[in-house]
């Protein structure tokens, strides 16, 4: 296993190893969609108000902040700040297409298929012209355009993004976990990526993982083992929120209707994220 492939370290910056009691608000996955991350932050810090938020409450992204949406650079510019500014504790985890993303910048030519994975739009949010026409697209020299105009800051902050983070009741992950394999176990590849063998529905586990990268609808997936967040803000118009208070699960949703989970997923039809 190379360095890459290794775990990094669960637990954000300045995070107790086990957080005290307090309140959990985990988001799904924004893609690049600033309007309604606004709009679910304004309903998070209500929520916050109404309860007297103690310094023990906690605010997750679970990843996939870039690409498909208008405004990934937007939304990263507002990450940074709630880093730096938010009264809660905050803790980013990375998604697949951060990942995808810090690839192509590494190695333009073979990583060129973030392009098509959403990154013309993130690339796009930078002020940078992507031809439509993919055989007119120089890998290289798009990436070096790009990279001019990509803070450093953002690089920063995609590089510092932890791959999961565990409490006593609950698992955050972009995209789950591998059954039955120890949390030091697990690789980077299934933490981001995994479907099969993950969403089908069993028994409760010890802990339930809150999970993104997979949806069906504009509902969250709530399910014994596993609560999908991600409602596919890109194209329904829906991002939400798991709101997680010991083990007791509810869910602020830029929806009029949040509160219901879905059906599972069937992970033969569920969208490509």
């Amino acid at each position: 296993m190379t360095d890459r492939d290794r775990p990094i370290p669960a637990r954000g910056r300045d995070l107790p190893p086990e957080p005290a009691d307090g309140v959990v608000y985990a988001v799904g996955d924004i893609h690049g969609s600033y309007g309604l991350l606004v709009d679910l932050l304004g309903r998070i810090v209500a929520d916050v108000n109404r309860t007297a938020g103690r310094r023990d409450d906690l605010l997750i992204f679970l990843g996939d902040y870039v690409d498909r949406g208008p405004a990934s650079s937007a939304v990263l510019n507002a990450l940074i700040w709630i880093e730096r500014n938010a009264p809660l504790r905050t803790l980013f985890l990375m998604g697949n297409h951060e990942r995808v993303m810090l690839d192509y910048l590494d190695d333009p030519v073979v990583h060129e298929r973030w392009l098509a994975f959403g990154g013309d739009a993130t690339i796009r949010s930078y002020g940078v012209d992507v031809p439509e026409d993919p055989a007119e697209i120089d890998p290289a020299e798009l990436r070096d355009r790009f990279a001019d105009r990509l803070p450093a800051s953002h690089v920063d902050f995609l590089r510092r993004l932890q791959l999961f983070h565990e409490t006593d009741d609950f698992i955050f992950a972009h995209a789950g976990i591998e059954p039955g394999v120890p949390m030091a176990r697990q690789v980077p590849e299934d933490l981001l990526w995994i479907r099969q063998g993950f969403l089908e529905e069993r028994p409760a586990g010890r802990k339930r993982v809150v999970h993104g990268h997979t949806w069906t609808s504009n509902k969250p997936a709530l399910l014994a083992h596993r609560i999908g967040v991600d409602t596919g803000a890109y194209r329904t118009g829906v991002l939400t929120a798991a709101r997680l208070h010991g083990t007791d699960v509810g869910f602020i949703s830029t929806a009029e209707q949040p509160e219901q989970g879905s059906e599972m997923p069937n992970p033969n039809t569920a969208a490509a994220d």
